[in-house]
């Protein structure tokens, strides 16, 4: 009996896997729509609609329409760990990857984080993945994202950047981290018409310049860093020099832009002067 259970669960699954002919007539309608990775999203429309996320016509139609595929399958890969994105919520940028891998290295095993911003968690997730014994808290001011990030089993809160904050983490804080909107409101017409259509608008619209935000952020990192803790703030264009400008402002140092392989701005690191204080075995 058991082994004819074993060969039913075998046979079901094989009915559920795509073909290479229903594979191809994915992939060709989301080539013929125009996206730029259609081999990848193809797969992605697949594996969810196997797993009883809805019909692959279906599927195809939402991703035809400008539906981000993230909210299709309602999750997707960052660093390795599967993060569930609810629809309305930001979507992670692969380009963030590099920035949650920074600011991996940067916490302590038993230290503190905070991720202003967090949208679905996803920095917050891969720090906690890293770093069980950390702490890790996330805000961010859409109660929708604060919803999604604590699905994720991140400890978020609703709030402006740092407003939602225990007061008894400051001074404590080991490393920040903030992907906040940062695209210029003049530049706004220039994203992809799926994020422009579909994601709230307020989690992209960085005002003039795209800086009103990151200022603030760069300002509520000094006010929560430990001696010798770090800020890392996501940017783009030309906007690292006047966030730097502000960090030294406020008392940071060791300033240094982190940039992608094709020589583009992507982060802004700095420290808070001085040499940790720890008294609780971090390491």
């Amino acid at each position: 009996m058991a082994i004819g259970l074993k060969q039913g669960r075998e046979v079901n699954r094989n009915m559920n896997e795509p073909t290479s002919e229903e594979r191809m007539r994915v992939l060709h309608a989301l080539a013929e729509g125009g996206f730029v990775a259609p081999g990848a999203e193809a797969d992605a429309l697949l594996r969810a609609s196997s797993e009883g996320v809805g019909p692959i016509e279906e599927l195809i139609a939402h991703r035809l329409h400008g539906k981000p595929l993230a909210w299709i399958t309602g999750s997707m890969r960052f660093c390795g760990v599967r993060v569930s994105v609810d629809p309305g919520v930001f979507v992670p940028r692969p380009h963030t990857q590099a920035l949650a891998r920074r600011a991996v290295s940067l916490l302590p095993d038993v230290g503190i984080a905070v991720d202003l911003c967090t949208g679905s968690g996803a920095v917050a997730v891969v720090l906690g993945s890293a770093h069980p014994a950390a702490t890790v808290v996330a805000t961010d001011v859409d109660p929708v994202a604060v919803a999604c990030a604590r699905r994720n089993g991140v400890s978020a809160f609703v709030g402006n950047l740092d407003e939602p904050l225990s007061p008894s983490l400051r001074g404590r804080v080991d490393v920040m981290t903030a992907v906040v909107p940062y695209v210029p409101t003049e530049e706004l017409h220039l994203l992809p018409r799926d994020a422009l259509a579909n994601e709230p608008r307020r989690a992209l619209d960085g005002g003039r310049r795209g800086t009103t935000v990151l200022v603030r952020a760069a300002e509520a990192a000094a006010r929560w860093l430990r001696p010798g803790g770090s800020a890392l703030l996501e940017l783009g264009g030309d906007q690292a020099g006047e966030v730097a400008t502000t960090l030294a402002d406020v008392g940071l140092s060791e300033i240094r832009v982190h940039r992608d392989g094709d020589g583009q701005d992507r982060a802004i690191e700095a420290r808070r002067p001085g040499s940790p204080l720890w008294g609780d075995g971090r390491r």
